[in-house]
């Protein structure tokens, strides 16, 4: 038996050791879009999309923030009312005026939702409709519950002009105030980096795409050259299937004039160390953190995070039972084995389990520590990261459930419980 858990252990090293040197650097959080300040010397027209159903608790402070951007240049802003019920419109409406600045909101009222679209998407759609007859140079597509920094737009209008990207993304600061925002939500972000090394998806070489939905900037050359929204249209992880759109659209491996575009791994499945292949796609994308454009919506409790999680995470695997049993399986390879091997070690008096199990578990928390300075937590959350994976993994098990019993994918009154159904 001590074999066998000795065995286990040095697996799991093997693991982290090569997460560590091979994965992009993906533990790191230097990609910021903040880092550097950088001046405007062109002023694109830019429009932003938001599409809103029943935000009114939100639309306040996220519209307020939009409209008070420090940006230049010409600037509009796009609000879809996706049929809410919530006097969203209203909501809206009252602060545009309230700032001075109604002239730049336009209010369009969201259309019946038809067969082969997502609500999200079908909503964005119809801004960008809207949004097209200003002629703009960039969209910026934004959620209801994100509030911007003063500078944000001026920021990422900047980054894609002065490194000709055809789209910048940020995945905005998320809350993190409760217990339980404080244990998962920096975990969240630790497990998309994994599975999207950032510095991956800014290479233009190499085919790793994704996109953090709260804060995208796009070209608008770059969004008719794949084929507009609608070709992401059935998208449940709409952001990194537009991300992996435009990156592969000038390459000979591009998706443009396709209509579907699913994620094919989970970031609670277990990724190869080794860097993929380099990609001779043409479209230039960025992804970062972004330490003053932050999410509002709150997440007080572990009922929230977990359907949060379960929304998604199945969509992740592709559908897939094989990778769904990767992943029960990965997950406690690479989490749980270190610190039971610790324990096992002490029990049994087996030094070479118990310092192999240690070594594994430091470089865990190593690994995990940047993020939770990121996001200002206490030290001890870094060693912590064995039952956060153990209950992400309970999550991903949970989203899969919820598949089979077709109620996944539910999101604001909508149950998307098969894409072959959208």
């Amino acid at each position: 038996m001590g074999v066998i858990v000795l065995g286990l252990m040095l697996l799991s090293l093997t693991i982290w050791l090569g997460l560590l040197c091979f994965r992009g650097q993906f533990w790191r959080t230097d990609q910021q879009l903040e880092v550097t300040e950088t001046q405007l010397k062109s002023l694109p027209v830019v429009c932003a999309v938001v599409p809103a159903r029943n935000e009114a608790d939100l639309i306040s402070t996220s519209l307020r923030s939009l409209l008070l951007q420090d940006y230049p240049g010409s600037f509009n802003v796009f609000l879809v009312d996706d049929r809410s019920t919530d006097r969203t419109a209203n909501f809206a409406e009252g602060v545009a005026h309230a700032v001075g600045k109604p002239q730049q909101l336009h209010i369009i009222t969201g259309e019946t939702l038809p067969p082969g679209w997502s609500g999200k998407l079908w909503a964005v759609e119809q801004g960008i409709n809207s949004a097209s007859l200003f002629a703009p140079d960039y969209y910026l597509l934004t959620d209801a519950d994100i509030e911007h920094d003063p500078g944000n737009l001026r920021r990422l209008v900047a980054k894609a002009v002065q490194e000709d990207l055809d789209m910048v993304s940020v995945m905005v600061r998320l809350r993190c105030e409760s217990f339980w925002e404080k244990l998962l939500i920096p975990a969240f972000v630790f497990f998309f980096q994994k599975l999207y090394p950032f510095r991956w998806v800014n290479n233009p070489n190499n085919p790793t795409a994704a996109a953090a939905g709260g804060s995208i900037l796009i070209a608008c050359e770059a969004l008719e050259r794949i084929g507009g929204i609608q070709v992401i249209r059935q998208a449940l992880i709409d952001d990194c299937a537009l991300a992996q759109a435009v990156k592969t659209s000038g390459g000979q491996g591009g998706q443009r004039g396709q209509g579907r575009i699913i994620q094919q791994v989970s970031p609670l499945s277990l990724p190869s160390p080794l860097s993929p292949p380099s990609s001779s796609s043409s479209g230039r994308i960025w992804l970062g953190l972004s330490t003053l454009t932050c999410s509002l919506r709150p997440y007080d409790s572990l009922a929230t995070i977990w359907d949060m999680v379960a929304r998604s995470a199945y969509t992740e695997l592709n559908y897939s039972p094989l990778l769904l049993l990767g992943t029960l399986v990965g997950m406690p390879l690479i989490y749980l084995v270190p610190p039971m091997g610790v324990i096992l070690g002490l029990v049994w008096s087996n030094w070479a389990i118990a310092l192999t199990g240690l070594f594994g578990w430091l470089l865990m928390a190593f690994a995990y520590y940047p993020t939770i300075r990121f996001y200002k937590c206490s030290l001890w959350l870094a060693f912590s990261l064995p039952a956060i994976a153990f209950l992400y993994t309970l999550m991903t098990l949970d989203s899969a459930l919820r598949h089979w019993q077709g109620r996944g994918g539910a999101w604001k009154g909508r149950v998307y419980p098969n894409p072959d159904n959208l």
